[in-house]
């Protein structure tokens, strides 16, 4: 009987989930039920998916509204039903200048339902009904369609369960509105009574009318929609060709003609390896899949475009071969059935990695090469805190209590009624889905139309984008094509044209000549001493620290340090032990000799997800079957303990089967649950470890230039003052911009850093792109009048190039530079010059004398790129003599030292019991890492107060070589009073012209 009913997928106007609206109707005796979200399909699949578990008789359309105005129902006979009206809303939501009609289209296989409006006259064709709400019964009994009853039907809608439910509705209203709640007008929410009622109850209302009854029944009786969730047959695009038996004779093909590229001297285990995947790939329908993903890169490798696949797909010797991957799983062991094996149900997918300037063309070449293509979307939800700022807002609390409200330093019950109802609420609508936003790589390629299965929207990217997420495709058996982007290919890719141009003596360079690289010395004396600052992920604080632990100095190891710092295996302890064995041998024997025999390499450790899997087989005694249960519970993408309770008992019943004793079984079990939501494939760590021995080489032995390529990048893991400072430490001269030399882009000439124009906070891109066309068009710039004469800029603008210094080749003080700036530039809106015949000579004024020094441009710098281009420890108020450095703490292993650090990135964690605690890395006055750790007491009375310079106190302490510091206390020192703005003291003044002299 209920015909218009909604979820929370009706954004920002529904309050029920998918399956709560089942329960209701199952609890409420309704047997079928017709989802209606409004504009949107989200919740179809799984509503479908569900309703067998409810015993509800499930039936899909769609509420046509613009905005909260009710045009007309649509309700899908059957699934091409269901698929013309998903291409028709999908045309709205192509279109935001198109609104939704008053008429509804023919379209086959539906019915139309017009909601009832009295006096209205409706011309209604054989699919077409009125829906009579229950507040229109006593006007319908006095309208003509009184007397036409064979074309009414019950319209009872369902938007919320309860009172509750239908605050929070108005709630959401106001929100989407941008609007006080009291000024929310009616017309923009729903009627308190849309909730669903009893199916006796709701019969009752409408007894005076049975045939409106029989006919709302009927319509529901001739709705029937079904889809396959079992998995078992995949529904992407089903031959890459014409024809499926083609398809694997051109896998085939294509694997033994690559045999030679990758293996000079292929044996038995290479080919047996090659059949057994072949003959997998081809049982599970997964042909085409690997087949479109080698013309996807088959196309990135013509355009000259460097990509890395990664993920599980790495343990697969037929991506290895189609250059898929360039991970050999041979060299590395890897478990092939960790990316398929017959038992897994779900389907597998690659993972590619592209820079971040060329994903965009990728994208549009698979949109253009495959008919039936869509990104996934992404349901954004409210957070909390945002829910607290829209909620006050809609509640009209000041600002100064929505920034209480959202810190969360409060007392609810001394708080106000109106604030305790957003706190109420909040809470409430938390994880509600708010918009639809798009995956950040997940693209299908379906062999039906993607309408067969959901409406599309068109994001400001320009491609269709699905209303369900990555995991109703998966349900449906729409495998997805990971398609990535990440900024160190980009600087990979960047280096070899820096040293192209930078160094054009030298041979090219062969980035792909991994194998050379694991034998390079100057690579493995990088990674053993931890100095990979913008290496890719190698570069972080924490696996700065590992590696020096390790001592890491091979592949293999770095596969495995890429892995192990994962919070499965760290947590869980058994990073510390993988490091006491690795660095102290004779620790192994300590390991079990069926884990050890599992897991040679990494000494009866499990580090990858294939471990589990491998433990659970042969440890566990758990089927392949059983033992996937265990790989989708480690799936990140997942996160469920579910999956690993449901083997556990079999599991903990097979060890004692096979006489191993319960202590053993227990902690065997215990680390293995660590797992869960945290292991990284062996694979996906290749992969990494293949790109890092790239980033690796070039940082060795071409450093400044690959400093450049990651400054134009934007960096890595720290911030861009860090890799300045990582060129300086190399040898780098580091300029401010220059209009004569610099670019957008940060450039080299020989050992000179010009910083690009894109560093400069408040340039607007229009004013880089005019400079850079007129230097190259006329040439360089002869003066700040040749500069004002040629460039349309304002006083503003102009403003910001002098004073980061970009005229200093004039050698004209700044400061007398700024004055003619603002004589000579009218505050007008600024036009393109005209050129004449004769140049206008400039009127020069005679301007002050106006000194600055380095220190002055040290806080334009900081104002202008955030960062000054001196040493931080040169703005002290009170000059350091830097009597201790990181390089002498060694010698103070179990002392309490002082020393003074520049804070470069923290890292913030909790313990185990909740408390705060963090990771801090600080510079020391040589350029060298200070890395100290607060726990939650001295977190708490010795905050971080933001960038500067802080004096640490604390413990030294050594573990396996790597020197950190147990805070006690820290204090930030003071800089000085900004020159700019502040008379300075005689002391000052002493130290000032000291540094001038030390200068020139």
């Amino acid at each position: 009987m209920y015909l218009n009913c909604h979820t929370y997928y009706s954004l920002r106007y529904g309050t029920i989930k998918p399956e709560q609206l089942l329960t209701m109707a199952s609890e409420n005796g309704i047997q079928t039920l017709a989802l209606t979200d409004i504009n949107n399909t989200s919740a179809c699949l799984d509503f479908v998916r569900l309703s067998e578990k409810y015993g509800v008789k499930p039936v899909l359309g769609v509420d046509f509204r613009n905005g909260a105005q009710q045009q007309f129902i649509l309700l899908a006979k059957n699934n091409n039903g269901f698929k013309n009206i998903n291409e028709y809303l999908s045309a709205f939501l192509h279109d935001s200048n198109l609104s939704i009609p008053d008429i509804a289209p023919e379209l086959e296989d539906t019915f139309v339902i017009y909601p009832y409006i009295h006096h209205k006259n409706y011309q209604l064709k054989p699919n077409e009904f009125i829906g009579i709400k229950p507040q229109d019964l006593n006007h319908f009994k006095f309208s003509k369609w009184s007397k036409l009853q064979n074309k009414l039907v019950v319209l009872q809608t369902v938007t919320f369960e309860n009172k509750k439910g239908f605050n929070t509705h108005r709630l959401l209203r106001a929100i989407d509105n941008n609007t006080l709640l009291s000024k929310l007008p009616k017309s923009e929410e729903g009627k308190e009574t849309d909730k669903m009622l009893p199916y006796d109850e709701l019969c009752g209302i409408y007894q005076e009318f049975p045939e409106l009854l029989k006919n709302t029944s009927s319509l529901l009786n001739e709705c029937h929609i079904a889809f396959d969730f079992s998995q078992e047959i995949p529904n992407n695009q089903k031959s890459y060709t014409t024809n499926e038996a083609l398809d694997f004779r051109l896998l085939k093909k294509l694997t033994y003609k690559n045999l030679n590229y990758r293996y000079k001297n292929p044996d038995d285990i290479i080919y047996s390896r090659i059949e057994k995947e072949l003959e997998i790939i081809k049982q599970k329908g997964f042909v085409s899949y690997f087949l479109i993903n080698w013309k996807i890169l088959k196309y990135a490798r013509s355009k000259g475009y460097f990509y890395v696949g990664r993920g599980s797909g790495a343990n697969s010797i037929i991506a290895y071969l189609l250059r898929i991957t360039d991970v050999d799983p041979i060299e590395l062991d890897l478990y092939f059935e960790r990316f398929i094996n017959l038992y897994r149900k779900n389907p597998p997918d690659f993972d590619i990695d592209f820079s971040w300037t060329d994903r965009d063309d990728i994208t549009d070449y698979i949109f253009s090469r495959f008919k039936n293509t869509a990104l996934l979307t992404v349901y954004n939800t409210f957070k909390f805190r945002a829910a607290v700022r829209e909620l006050g807002k809609v509640f009209g609390l000041p600002k100064a209590e929505m920034d209480i409200l959202t810190r969360g330093k409060y007392n609810i019950h001394q708080l106000d009624k109106l604030s305790q109802l957003v706190i109420k609420y909040s809470s409430y609508i938390q994880g509600f889905p708010n918009y639809l936003g798009i995956h950040a790589s997940g693209i299908i390629i379906s062999e039906k139309p993607i309408h067969y299965y959901t409406a599309t929207f068109l994001p400001p990217k320009g491609y269709a984008t699905t209303h369900f997420d990555m995991i109703v495709a998966e349900d449906i058996g729409l495998y997805k094509f990971d398609i990535l982007s990440q900024r160190g290919l980009g600087k990979i890719k960047d280096t070899v044209d820096i040293v192209k141009y930078n160094h054009p003596e030298k041979a090219p360079i062969d980035i792909h000549d991994i194998k050379r690289f694991k034998q390079d010395e100057r690579i493995k004396d990088l990674l053993r001493n931890a100095k990979a600052i913008g290496c890719f992920y190698v570069e972080s604080p924490a696996m700065r620290m590992l590696l020096k632990k390790l001592q890491v100095d091979h592949y293999l190891g770095l596969v495995a340090a890429s892995s192990i710092i994962r919070p499965g295996v760290a947590k869980s302890g058994m990073m510390r032990e993988y490091i006491l064995r690795y660095r102290y041998p004779e620790r192994i024997k300590n390991a079990h000799p069926v884990l050890l025999s599992i897991m040679p390499e990494t000494y009866g450790v499990m580090v990858y997800q294939e471990d589990v899997i491998k433990v659970a087989h042969i440890f566990g005694g758990l089927t392949l079957g059983e033992a996937d249960k265990l790989r989708r519970g480690m799936s990140g993408k997942f996160r469920s303990r579910d999956e690993f309770l449901a083997v556990k008992q079999l599991f903990f019943d097979n060890c004692k089967k096979s006489g191993k004793s319960e202590a053993l079984t227990a902690e065997v079990w215990r680390q293995t649950e660590s797992f869960a939501g945290y292991a990284f494939a062996k694979g996906h760590s290749a992969s990494y470890a293949v790109e890092s021995y790239q980033s690796l080489f070039l940082k060795a032995y071409y450093p400044l230039e690959y400093m450049v390529a990651t400054l134009n990048n934007f960096g890595g893991f720290y911030s861009t003052e860090l890799y300045v400072h990582e060129a300086r430490m190399h040898g780098g001269i580091i300029e401010a911009p220059c209009i004569n030399q610099s670019f957008n882009e940060t450039i080299i000439k020989g050992k000179t850093i010009y910083l690009g124009f894109m560093f400069l906070h408040a340039l607007e891109a229009r004013i880089i792109k005019k400079l850079l066309i007129e230097r190259h068009k006329n040439g360089s710039f002869k003066s700040l009048d040749d500069f004002i004469d040629r460039v349309p800029i304002s006083v503003e603008q102009i403003s910001i190039l002098i004073k980061i210094n970009a005229f200093r080749f004039t050698t004209i003080n700044k400061r007398e530079l700024l004055w003619e700036a603002h004589l000579k530039i009218s505050k007008v809106s600024i036009e393109d010059p005209i050129m004449t015949l004769f140049k206008t000579e400039k009127i020069h004024y005679k301007t002050p004398q106006l000194p600055s020094d380095y220190l002055e441009n040290a806080f334009d710098a900081i104002e202008l790129l955030g960062f000054p281009l001196c040493s931080p420890f040169e703005l002290l108020e009170t000059e350091l003599k830097c009597t201790l450095k990181a390089e002498d703490l060694i010698k103070y292993i179990g002392k309490t030292v002082s020393i003074e650090g520049y804070l470069i990135t923290t890292k913030n964690t909790a313990t185990s019991n909740g408390k705060i605690m963090h990771f801090g890395t600080f510079l020391d006055c040589d350029g060298d890492f200070i890395d100290t750790v607060h726990f939650p007491p001295v977190a708490s009375k010795f905050p971080f107060r933001g960038r500067g310079i802080y004096k640490i106190t604390g413990k030294v302490i050594e573990e396996f070589d790597c020197i950190t510091i147990e805070v006690r206390a820290m204090a930030k020192l003071p800089i000085i009073q900004d020159p700019r703005y502040s008379d300075p003291s005689p002391k000052f003044l002493s130290r000032r012209k000291h540094n001038i002299i030390k200068t020139l």
